[in-house]
Parts: C-alpha cells; sequence; structure tokens
C-alpha cells in the first residue's frame, strides 16, 4: 500500500510478485485464452476468491467486466474483508471450516485461492468437494501456492499432500488444464456421464442431500446439483453484457416467463430513478433554503456498496446496472422467503440466504445503502423471536455513517418502522408512492454524530 495524499493506492497483493496483472494474464494463457479480457467469451462472468488479501485481484478481473466476490474467515485486526469492502468490492466472512457457504451449489464460474492457508488434502477432501458444489459445469479452480513449485515438490511431505488432492480433483471429474510455477487450473466436467463412469471418489448427492438452500448447513461429502436444471455449461448460459437477461429455456426452470422479468425490470427501474432524485440532504431540511444558497451535492460519488435485504429477483441490481450506477449490490434473500437466490445468481449477481434475526456476516460500517422491500411485512412472521427493532440495531451496526435506509412496504408497518428509526436518532422522512395507496417510503439516513442512545 502506498499513501499518495490523503488517499491509499494499492499497488498490487505483496504475494503477486509480478503484480495483479501480470498474474490474471497468466491464468488466462492458463485456461487457453489470450489474456483476462478474454474470461467472458470463455463463460466466466462471476469468481470467488477464498482470502482475498487486499482485494487486489476482484478490483482488477472488476475493470475486465467481471464479478468478483472475497470471503475470508473472521480477523479481529487486519481484516481482508473489511479492506476490500473499504476499497468499494464485494466481500464478506465465510469460512470452509465446518459449513457450507450461503450460496447455492452452481453458483460461480471461477473458484480462487491464491495462498489462502486452506488444506485442501485434509479431511477426504471435503474441502475440495464445497468447491466442486460451488462451480458451475466448466467452471476453473485456480490454486496458488508456494507447495506447488517444482522446488516444494521434492520435499516428500508436499509430494505426498499434492498427490492426494491431485487424485482428489480426478475423482470429482476435474481436468487438470496447465500447471505454472506455483499456479494450478482445473477445469470441472460439463457433462453428467463422468460421475457414474468413476471406480472412485465421492458418491452422487440424493435429492435429501442435494439443497439448494445451504444456509447453516454442514460440510457434504457427496457432489451435489447433478440433479438440477441449472446444470448448463458455464459456455452455454446468456453472456454479457446481458447478464441481467436471460433465455426463455432458463427463466423455464424457475417457472417465469420473459414477461415476469420484464414487468420487473420497469418497476425497479422507475423506483430507482425516484430513489436517486431523492438522495440529497434537502430532503431532510424542514426550512425553506435562502435565496442565493446553493444546493448541497448529493452523494452519488458516495455510494458504492448497496444491501438489498429482500432482493426477490435481483430486479433492484438489474435497475441499478441499467442506470449506469457504479455500485454493486449484495442481494439477500430471507429464509422465510421464497428461495429466488440460484435465479439471481444465474443472472451474474451476488446473492446469499440470511435470517434476518441473525447477525449479518460483515464488519460493523461496510455498507453505503440498505434498502429493503417488503421485509418487515415478511418478518412479521418471526414476531417475537426478533422484533423490527432488534433488526434496525442490525442495520445500524452495518451502515455507514452518513448512510442512507430505504424501506418500501405496506403504509402501518412503513409508520411503524418510522418511529423505530427515530429511537436510533436516524433521519427519516416518510412519503407516499405515486399510484400506490397501500404501501409507503421511508427514507432515512443515518447522522455522522448523534446523542448518546
Amino acid at each position: 500500500m502506498m499513501v499518495e495524499e490523503e488517499q491509499i493506492s494499492f499497488r498490487s497483493d505483496s504475494f503477486m510478485v509480478d503484480g495483479v496483472e501480470d498474474y490474471s494474464h497468466q491464468i488466462a494463457e492458463m485456461v487457453g485464452l489470450r489474456n483476462e479480457s478474454n474470461f467472458n467469451e470463455a463463460g466466466v462472468r462471476s469468481v470467488l476468491d477464498i482470502g482475498c488479501g487486499f482485494g487486489s485481484f476482484g478490483a482488477h478481473l472488476s475493470s475486465k467486466q467481471l464479478l468478483t466476490m472475497c470471503i475470508a474467515n473472521y480477523e479481529a485486526s487486519g481484516s481482508q474483508v473489511q479492506l476490500t469492502l473499504e476499497r468499494g468490492l464485494p466481500a464478506m466472512i465465510g469460512s470452509f471450516a465446518s459449513k457450507q457457504l450461503p450460496f447455492p451449489f452452481l453458483s460461480f464460474d471461477m473458484v480462487h485461492c491464491e495462498r489462502c492457508g486452506i488444506d485442501w488434502e485434509k479431511n477426504e477432501g471435503i474441502f475440495l468437494v464445497e468447491v466442486d458444489r460451488l462451480l458451475r459445469p466448466g467452471g476453473y479452480f485456480v490454486w496458488t501456492s508456494p507447495t506447488n513449485s517444482h522446488r516444494a515438490l521434492r520435499d516428500k511431505e508436499n509430494k505426498k499432500k499434492w498427490t492426494q488432492i491431485r487424485d482428489f480433483a480426478e475423482n470429482l471429474c476435474w481436468d487438470m488444464l496447465s500447471q505454472q510455477e506455483e499456479t494450478i487450473v482445473w477445469k470441472k466436467t460439463g457433462t453428467k456421464k463422468c460421475y457414474s463412469s468413476r471406480k472412485s471418489g465421492p458418491s452422487v448427492c440424493g435429492k435429501s442431500h442435494d439443497s439448494e438452500s445451504p444456509y447453516y448447513q454442514p460440510l457434504n461429502p457427496c457432489v451435489g446439483g447433478t440433479r438440477s436444471r441449472r446444470w448448463i455449461p458455464i459456455e452455454d448460459r446468456t453472456h454479457w453484457p446481458s447478464r441481467a437477461n436471460m433465455n426463455s429455456t432458463e427463466l423455464d426452470i424457475y417457472g417465469l416467463h420473459s414477461e415476469d422479468l420484464m414487468d420487473d425490470a420497469l418497476k425497479w427501474n422507475q423506483a430507482v430513478h425516484n430513489y436517486w432524485s431523492l438522495l440529497s440532504p434537502l430532503i431532510f431540511s424542514d426550512h425553506p433554503k435562502r435565496p442565493g444558497d446553493e444546493d448541497p451535492s448529493p452523494p452519488y460519488n458516495m455510494l458504492r456498496n448497496v444491501l438489498d435485504m429482500n432482493a426477490h429477483f435481483g430486479g433492484f441490481n438489474a435497475a441499478l446496472l441499467d442506470a449506469g450506477k457504479s455500485v454493486w449490490v449484495m442481494n439477500v434473500v430471507p429464509t422465510n422467503g421464497p428461495d429466488y437466490i440460484p435465479l439471481i445468481v444465474d443472472r451474474g449477481f451476488i446473492g446469499v440466504q440470511h435470517d434476518w434475526c441473525e447477525a449479518f456476516p460483515t464488519y460493523p460500517r461496510t455498507y453505503d445503502m440498505v434498502h429493503a422491500e417488503g421485509l418487515l411485512s415478511l418478518m412479521t412472521h418471526h414476531l417475537p423471536r426478533c422484533s423490527t427493532l432488534d433488526i434496525f440495531v442490525e442495520i445500524d451496526r452495518i451502515l455507514r455513517p452518513e448512510g442512507w435506509v430505504i424501506l418500501r412496504d405496506s403504509a402501518s408497518h412503513v409508520e411503524a418502522a418510522r418511529s423505530v428509526s427515530a429511537r436510533l436518532k436516524w433521519d427519516a422522512r416518510m412519503m407516499g408512492i405515486d399510484g400506490n395507496n397501500d404501501e409507503k417510503l421511508l427514507l432515512c439516513q443515518k447522522p455522522f454524530f448523534r446523542k448518546q442512545l
């Protein structure tokens, strides 16, 4: 890291000796591409980066139109996740230790591990099975470790570990494409026939263990996703730049039609237009502007990440992209609502399941905006397990000072939420919605300084 005036510049991760640009270029060549700009042509749109360091790999790939999600263990200080979020990049706390990650199977086109500290040979390769669960057919697993170098493999213990990992990968029907220096690239099979022709390796999951809702589920030793209609090789999926759109065959998997997404898009495009016009300090001014006063600048350039607490189809995310907003969205589907996470990740977005009576896996003060439509109505069924105040306290924890909260719900729920926001000392305004008498909008801003609660 380099301090330049009032900003910190991230030149490269320290472990990437030749720099992140050369490193990503090397990976592209190992996959068989000219450079990393061609990842989209190979069907790679979303990447899971395990133990992401400064987030430099994801930052570089974002310039190539790839969406990279960083996960790392909780750290009391020097957090990789917190630092990555501060850079305006997608990240969340997650661990391979004992639970499945909160993503459905077949979620990512590439999983990347650069000195991520995971012992892939342990527990009969169950961590590799979890990677396989997350990878789409035809996806890539990129592993970079000093133990992979030719010099390191002269050590008998390193050689033994490498042999175990190689055998586990073969039993998962992965094809090792290339090994250069410390980096190895495997490609997951795009066909299901391989699993029936194997002589050894983990079994294919039965229906009872092949769940698309992995929230708090233990690591599963069987191969998942093979029964799903979502088993589509990455090369055959809808490509960029129209990643938010899906063809009729893909939509049929979810029982949806193109008109359903079109209607959803119209609704959210109008909502984003209205929301953006409200993001101004003037919305909270009780006094008329005096002649000659300049309007305060709306904080458009301060919005880098958005948490959508009840994402539905991911329409709010899609509308922000259509409007050209330079933000990324963490789409969350509540565990007590319809499970649209597979649809969201197949649209090329980031999404997880979450129980909003629990803490969200992120650090305090890490999101610029929190959005929720219909969440309060949905959470009514959780009373008295957790109250609206409990949910708002969690929002306050993860929201940055001067961050925004936009809630859209039934009039009665919004009116009740207005009084709760006052207890947290948020600036808040309640507004009606044109053409809709049943719902209201609550727009809040967390103050930079506030009196003791």
